[in-house]
């Protein structure tokens, strides 16, 4: 079997000397090459043609997303970021995912060889999910354009990207409560899902595989183009309409019920399949106090975190979406929500927020005749 082959890209002699050692210790993959820079990781691609880069964010000589925004419009290849843990860190990681990076590895500040080492089965985990991963053309603008342009957080707000969504729901009960579960690609993917929700919307709970620091500024980013806003949920928050509510990176997320109202419990607790935050955790506790008010979406990711309490919350009453395989970075959750029989309908990604809505709409259009 062919062994995955990879190109370090990192500044510092030290961390790219690390990596090389941690990937040809693996049986199923090789270090072909190390730059210190862009431009000489520029040449050993054309050169050596690798299945995997990672890539340090800040570079000498060419600015790390600058790298990686030509890289994805011009020879789109599976990238694993190097980023440090800093408020500054996570904002450029952010926009690293956006420009089409699969995922990240949060570097330690300080302790770097023993912090590395700790991290090396997270490293050759995240790039064996690279190798098998859907490469999708970028079309977002360079790094250095920055994040887009706040939308207004109206019903009156532009018309979304998809012009099959409407801007606003109308009448609908507050009892509704969209649920979602992602993990590898899922924060463009839960991007393109949150853009198309009105202000009006349902509340929104999500669940997305993130280490601590980085979820606040995902939050963050997606308030700044949501027409519904978006936070990192907080322990006691209640659940409203036209709001959305992020797990936090390192705490389990999870939802109950404190008279009409839908209210977030953020705590510390063990990992679920592996996770924290777990997409299991968040769904059964949507079966337990959502039940058929509840709609389930599982997008891309890879394993099966999620995927027999979404079947749950299917046989609870909820009406469930699965992210087909065309449009899946990783089809891993999603297929196994699949096989577990948890999905109504599995549609391509820029389908779910538009059916779901319709959904929503016809139900709020029956009660209104009624």
């Amino acid at each position: 079997m062919a062994k995955t082959r990879v190109i370090v890209v990192d500044d510092s002699a030290l961390v790219r000397s690390l990596l090389t050692e941690i990937i040809n210790r693996q049986p199923d993959m090789e270090c072909i090459g190390a730059a210190a820079d862009p431009l000489i990781a520029r040449e050993m691609i054309r050169e050596l043609n690798p299945d995997v880069i990672t890539l340090d964010v800040e570079m000498p000589r060419m600015d790390g997303l600058d790298f990686l925004a030509r890289l994805m419009r011009l020879r789109p290849m599976p990238v694993v970021m190097i980023s440090t843990l800093t408020e500054r860190g996570a904002e450029v990681t952010m926009k690293a995912l956006e420009l089409g990076a699969l995922d990240f590895v949060s570097k330690p500040r300080i302790g770097v060889a023993d912090g590395l080492k700790d991290l090396s089965a997270q490293i050759v985990e995240k790039i064996r999910v690279a190798a098998v991963a859907k490469i999708h053309r970028s079309v977002t603008p360079a790094a250095g354009a920055g994040a887009q342009s706040p939308v207004a957080k109206s019903a009156a707000s532009p018309t979304p990207s998809n012009p099959s969504t409407p801007n606003s729901l109308g009448r609908i009960s507050t009892e509704k409560l969209i649920c979602i579960g992602a993990s590898t690609g899922g924060t463009e993917a839960i991007r393109e899902v949150l853009t198309a929700l009105p202000a009006d919307s349902p509340g929104v709970v999500i669940t997305q595989h993130m280490p601590p620091g980085f979820t606040a500024s995902f939050a963050a980013r997606l308030d700044s183009l949501c027409r519904i806003s978006v936070r990192e949920a907080a322990n006691g928050d209640r659940i409203l309409p036209g709001h959305a509510y992020i797990a936090p990176g390192g705490k389990q997320f999870s939802i109950t019920r404190s008279g009409a109202n839908y209210v977030a419990v953020v705590q510390d607790g063990e990992p679920v399949n592996r996770h924290r935050p777990s997409v299991e955790v968040l769904f059964l506790s949507c079966a337990q106090f959502a039940g058929p008010n509840a709609f389930g979406v599982m997008l891309t990711g890879m394993g099966n975190d999620g995927a027999a309490a979404m079947k749950v919350m299917r046989d609870k009453g909820s009406y469930n979406y699965v992210q087909d395989e065309a449009s899946c970075v990783v089809f891993g959750m999603p297929r196994e929500a699949i096989q577990e029989g948890a999905a109504h309908e599995v549609l391509p990604l820029n389908k779910i927020a538009p059916t779901l809505l319709q959904r929503l709409s016809d139900t709020a259009g029956q009660r209104t005749r009624i």
